[in-house]
């Protein structure tokens, strides 16, 4: 499994703590887009999530607030990304929704952002049947095979 990572410059500070936290147990991968006072967050979302293998790798998105780098990541087929605000959303993330990405905002405090992700990367999926089928509706209409409505 690797760790990607990847922020627009309102999350540089986040980004930068996680991934040296990180990569003391972990192999972390970052965006090869450069940061910059303009640069946006649909870039970094696409290019991270874009690179991962959606079945073996987690994704870690960090922007102003994490909604719109999480809407972004949402776009690309085989993500699932939550944005998530404290440990409780990490472990729904993940054995909910089987989610294969987070978003963060910019503004959590560094030990509690690394918290989040240390949980939501030692997470499980549910082997409930009910959320199996839940994502598998998901992954359905993604694929454009959904016919339950």
């Amino acid at each position: 499994m690797n760790i990607y990572i990847a922020s627009d410059h309102r999350g540089v500070e986040l980004k930068e703590y996680l991934i040296n936290e990180l990569r003391l147990n972990y192999q972390v991968l970052t965006s090869t887009i450069s940061n910059n006072d303009k640069d946006d967050y649909p870039d970094f979302a696409f290019d991270i999530c874009n690179k991962m293998d959606k079945k073996n790798d987690i994704g870690i998105l960090i922007c102003g607030n994490g909604i719109g780098i999480s809407i972004a990541a949402n776009k690309v087929k085989g993500i699932r990304c939550a944005r998530v605000l404290n440990t409780d959303d990490a472990i729904a993330a993940k054995e909910h929704n089987y989610a294969n990405v987070i978003s963060l905002p910019a503004t959590l405090e560094f030990k509690e952002a690394l918290k989040i992700v240390e949980i939501f990367i030692t997470s499980n999926n549910s082997k409930l049947e009910r959320h199996q089928r839940r994502v598998n509706k998901i992954i359905s209409y993604e694929k454009g095979t959904y016919n339950e409505l």
